[in-house]
């Protein structure tokens, strides 16, 4: 699958994000290594802290389907679904990433006119916490 057929999953799934307090919604689409595609939106809620990214969506609904194996993941969003800036995974969705995934795991950013940036997890977080450490 390429980058950009990731990135117009996401989009699909940016459609049906629940966004009543804030207006930004966000469009997650998780590869798996089987090729297989699981998507997340966010989910707001009255109580903030209750509210679910996106990025967790789609990876917590691929853990609960039996995947551990990813390959990347593409993430749109915006006010009110505007596409004009990229939106970058919050801390708390890329430690949860680093649960599963390595230091190489590609993210794609997309926005409006097709304008892509293509990253790597360990760039979004470096020294990820993890109970047991890799060898260097």
């Amino acid at each position: 699958m390429t980058d950009n057929e990731l990135l117009q999953q996401a989009k699909q799934a940016m459609q049906h994000a629940y966004a009543p307090y804030s207006g930004y919604k966000v469009g997650a689409a998780l590869l798996c290594a089987d090729g297989s595609v699981y998507l997340g939106c966010n989910i707001e809620n009255a109580s903030y802290s209750l509210t679910s990214c996106a990025e967790r969506t789609a990876l917590f609904t691929a853990v609960a389907a039996g995947q551990r194996s990813f390959v990347s993941l593409a993430v749109v969003g915006g006010q009110d679904g505007d596409l004009r800036d990229f939106a970058y995974p919050c801390g708390a969705c890329r430690q949860a990433l680093s649960e599963f995934c390595g230091a190489d795991f590609r993210v794609i950013l997309g926005k409006d006119g097709g304008e892509t940036k293509v990253t790597t997890l360990g760039e979004l977080l470096p020294g990820a916490f993890k109970l047991v450490q890799e060898a260097e």
